[in-house]
């Protein structure tokens, strides 16, 4: 966790879109929103032919797998570089903190 309360994984997560399962690097953050109560994830993942090639520079639905944890989410268009923006919210695809001791540490 940051000190700016954001939770967040960078690394290799398991991508399922349009039924085509793929690995590529990603760097996600993500927070609980008090106004609304919902917790907020967002990202970008790395370049990946496959993945520009299944997006088609067009907002998808995405499924992100990191170890154990899963979520679903949306592909946005990619950015001048080619990386995908992917949010989602509530669950996120990666470990957060659950108690005060782990917020604390």
């Amino acid at each position: 966790m940051s000190e700016h309360g954001e939770d967040g994984y960078s690394g290799e997560a398991t991508l399922v879109v349009d039924g085509v399962s793929l690995t590529a690097a990603v760097e996600l953050r993500g927070c609980f929103q008090p106004i609304d109560g919902y917790y907020h994830w967002y990202g970008r993942v790395a370049v990946h032919e496959e993945l520009t090639r299944l997006a088609g520079g067009k907002k998808k639905p995405v499924s992100i797998r990191v170890g154990a944890h899963s979520a679903t989410g949306e592909l946005s268009d990619p950015d001048p570089w080619g990386r995908y923006r992917v949010t989602g919210t509530s669950k996120p695809p990666f470990q957060v903190s659950t108690t005060l001791d782990q917020l604390n540490a």
